[in-house]
């Protein structure tokens, strides 16, 4: 099978959890044999970074990247707004990726075309003109509830309408979206109902995010009380807003009750003033050097997010190495663990800062759910497994 990948992001090298999402699906479509064309924008936030790329990479999936200018413009998004463009969606098409596209299309024979994300969707006229191949949108969020929660928290009353817009906009246009595609491989259970409640007759498959269990080696965990740590871009404004409610409304509590909890907070554009600040058991870094180390040395990884959707790859990842994962309801969306047994949710700042303190007094209870949650990544989020569920759903398309 010869399969087009369109991707709003560079997929290698994987930075994030975005790119390690479409990196893993890339390279487990290689690995069962099948053929991965990659063409993906290149953005100031996420940059085509070339000298990083294995060659074997390069040969096997014959990755291109365009530059799209992606940056927050004014005037262009008061101009959306005018004409009930979607500013989140717009900027991402280039007519310079359009005619990269129109190259591939004309000069190879496909046999899927993946667009990861709502946002590659502006390309679908473009793709339907130039190939017979059906169209699979690879959901990585339900972007319209991001936003919309996004607006349910945002504290500047003159941002909060004007989200709310945004939200409304992006979810009629995932509305319209699945009228003009052939499938949808939706990132969660919970996604793939709102998909199924919108458009009932088009094929849909979840397609999770997996690993290669036999690379995240189970990690031993130290005497005494575990670390706790959290690892994500800053840049994402869940992740910022999440952090900032850990650190203002949860850790005080926590910390009051026991005084050696020990928190581990790094990530890409860590803002300034959380570097600076000197929080009593809290170290705060920006980008570390080594995510996979960093997540390593720590026992419990707090995932505070109120407002989020889809699936956190990270998650996956720290259940995978056999860590303990404290999470709110929402953060936790898409996997499918048992509170208490594979995971500990809690929702609300006494809640959650309750939360912390069992973990500290109970280590070896703690651990125990670590280890659950690693035997449920083996099971459930397999990559094997989701690439031949992902080939199957394909197949069935086409018509085999």
């Amino acid at each position: 099978m010869r399969v087009l990948q369109l991707c709003h992001k560079p997929p290698c090298p994987p930075v994030d959890g975005g790119s390690k999402a479409m990196h893993n699906l890339t390279t487990g479509l290689l690995k069962a044999g099948h053929e991965v064309v990659v063409r993906c924008i290149s953005t100031p936030k996420h940059p085509m970074r070339t000298g990083e790329i294995p060659e074997a990479y390069r040969r096997s999936t014959d990755v291109r990247a365009v530059f799209v200018d992606t940056s927050l413009n004014i005037v262009d998004a008061f101009t959306d707004l005018i004409t009930a463009d979607n500013y989140n969606l717009s900027r991402f098409f280039s007519p310079d990726m359009d005619i990269e596209l129109i190259r591939t299309l004309s000069g190879s024979r496909f046999d899927i075309i993946l667009l990861e994300s709502l946002f590659m969707t502006p390309y679908i006229a473009t793709v339907r003109r130039y190939t017979q191949a059906p169209i699979v949108l690879r959901s990585h969020n339900l972007e319209h509830v991001v936003q919309e929660r996004i607006a349910q928290g945002e504290r500047n009353p003159l941002k909060r309408p004007y989200r709310r817009f945004l939200a409304k906009q992006l979810r009629d246009h995932e509305l319209a979206v699945l009228e003009r595609i052939d499938g949808v491989a939706a990132i969660s259970s919970s996604d793939l109902a709102h998909f199924r409640a919108q458009h009932a007759e088009l094929p849909m498959c979840t397609i999770p995010f997996g690993v290669d269990i036999e690379a995240y080696p189970l990690q031993p965990w130290p005497d005494g009380a575990p670390t706790c740590f959290h690892l994500g871009s800053m840049d994402w404004l869940p992740n910022e807003d999440g952090i900032r409610w850990l650190l203002d409304e949860v850790w005080p509590r926590a910390i009051a009750e026991r005084p050696g909890l020990r928190l581990e907070l790094a990530g890409n554009q860590m803002p300034q003033d959380l570097l600076e600040a000197e929080i009593p058991g809290v170290r705060i870094r920006g980008r570390v050097p080594d995510a996979r180390q960093f997540m390593e040395e720590g026992q419990i990884m707090v995932v505070p997010l109120l407002s989020a959707g889809g699936m956190r790859v990270k998650i996956v990842e720290g259940m995978a190495l056999g860590k303990a994962v404290l999470s709110t309801t929402i953060g936790a969306e898409g996997i499918e663990a048992e509170d208490g047994r594979q995971m500990i949710l809690a929702d609300g700042p006494e809640a959650f800062a309750k939360a912390l303190v069992r973990t500290h007094d109970d280590p070896a209870g703690t651990r125990a759910i670590g280890e659950a949650a690693r035997q449920l990544i083996a099971e459930r989020y397999d990559d094997r497994r989701i690439v031949a569920d992902l080939i199957a759903f394909f197949e069935q398309l086409m018509g085999k």
